[in-house]
């Protein structure tokens, strides 16, 4: 290994880089596409197959409640996955959590719906719901570090945005797959057995990112841990102890960012049909445009975060979500195609991948390499009960409340931005930290 000049060893580190975000990001979109399929399903049909016999503003609470139970269960499965990441290594834990979701979406998509087994339709539901929860709590740290930890030395803010990436990719496969099938069948046959079909589906993706990620080693930094004996034995007793502030910032940080994407991106399949009386079809179109948007614009973002800040980067976009609050409302009330996806678009592909694509970076540079992936997946998913979980039922209730008046909608995407705003100003500034001479 000494012989080997300097030259030879770029070709081999620029490979695995590319592969480790690829890793990441592939098996981001397949997890993402599994939890936001959920997500749609509930919007669209599980009120109808699994709560027949409540009212339909009833079933959609019911429905959205089962959906925010995956929301609870992430914390846990941040907390489970964070410790054994730190323990053990990324790798070993991303493939652990991939497997996990796919399994749970794969019997979702095998389940009997209320009218053939009754009560014990919903429940399942629910518990499959959680193991996903589970599932996804500890995906987002591992593919993000998979990402920054090879690519530490250079653009992190860029490398770790695509993972992030994932996520409009996952949101576009879920919806796009729906409309498809929607468009091809009858209403009738979709609702009774088509909305399997994406379901399904999963199980071929799963065996796609598996074999991408058993073929990916270990990041460097994680590596290094384990050579020197620096590997933590007690994570989530030491970030608690040592980084409870900055988990507590993290959270608070993440709950405007958190809440409005899935109010841009799942419940408004729900506003539109029930509100403004725009079919589905149309909708569908909108977050299908606004997600490939999307999938460019964040890795545009996290490259700014490089040049500029990540702090500045993030403040911006809450700034800009503060903005366009009103408008975006404003916009889809015209119920015009037009105006319906340039609302969406710029909800998304603007003010959300502002704030999400940072997050991959400033997130975890907050913490050394033994605790961070304890450190960040807590502090990131901590916010998603209260926030995601929450937005959707929140947002159905001031419908409901409110009949005909899109304010307090606005207005509730304003507060939580404000408190979002608040949280990171306190944070430290990461884009110009060294990672390897961190170790807590």
């Amino acid at each position: 290994m000494k012989n080997q000049s300097p030259a030879a060893e770029v070709p081999a580190s620029r490979r695995a880089l590319v592969e480790a975000i690829v890793a990441s990001t592939v098996g981001t979109t397949i997890e993402w596409y599994d939890f936001f399929l959920y997500g749609v399903m509930a919007a669209l049909v599980f009120p109808k197959l699994f709560f027949p016999q409540a009212s339909p503003f009833v079933g959609q609470l019911l429905s959205f409640g089962t959906y925010t139970t995956g929301f609870v269960a992430r914390p846990l499965g941040g907390a489970i996955f964070g410790y054994l990441g730190d323990r053990i290594g990324r790798k070993s834990t991303l493939v652990a959590t991939l497997l996990l979701m796919g399994l749970s979406t794969t019997c979702i998509g095998l389940l009997p719906t209320h009218d053939q087994i009754g009560l014990t339709a919903p429940i399942a539901l629910t518990l499959l719901r959680i193991v996903q929860g589970l599932g996804v709590g500890g995906e987002w740290g591992g593919s993000v570090l998979l990402a920054l930890e090879y690519g530490h030395r250079g653009r992190r803010g860029f490398f770790a945005s695509w993972p992030q990436a994932g996520v409009p990719l996952g949101l576009l496969g879920s919806a796009g797959i729906v409309a498809i099938l929607q468009g091809w069948m009858s209403a009738e046959s979709f609702l009774d057995w088509g909305w399997r079909v994406p379901f399904l589906l999963s199980a071929v993706l799963i065996l796609v990112g598996f074999v991408i990620r058993i073929r990916i080693f270990e990041t460097p930094l994680f590596r290094q841990l384990q050579e020197t004996k620096q590997v933590a034995h007690a994570p989530i007793t030491e970030t608690l102890q040592k980084h409870w502030r900055e988990v507590l910032l993290v959270m608070g940080s993440r709950i405007s960012e958190n809440s409005c994407f899935y109010l841009f991106a799942i419940y408004v399949l729900t506003y539109g049909e029930t509100v403004l009386g725009v079919e589905r079809s149309q909708m569908l179109r909108a977050v299908n445009v606004a997600a490939a948007v999307e999938f460019f614009c964040i890795p545009l973002w996290g490259y700014l975060s490089d040049r500029w800040s990540r702090k500045g980067m993030f403040l911006a976009g809450s700034l800009a979500l503060i903005a366009f609050a009103g408008p975006y409302y404003f916009l889809l009330e015209k119920r015009e195609p037009f105006a319906i996806v340039t609302a969406v678009v710029i909800s998304l592909a603007c003010c959300h991948a502002m704030l999400y694509s940072v997050q991959a970076s400033l997130i975890p540079e907050l913490f050394g390499t033994r605790l961070r992936y304890t450190g960040a997946s807590l502090g990131y998913q901590l916010a998603a009960p209260i926030a995601g979980g929450t937005a959707p039922l929140i947002a159905a209730s001031l419908v409901h409340a409110y009949p005909g008046n899109w304010g307090p909608l606005a207005a509730y995407l304003v507060v939580i931005s404000v408190l979002s705003l608040g949280c990171v100003y306190f944070l430290a500034e990461t884009s110009r930290k060294d990672l390897s001479a961190a170790s807590e």
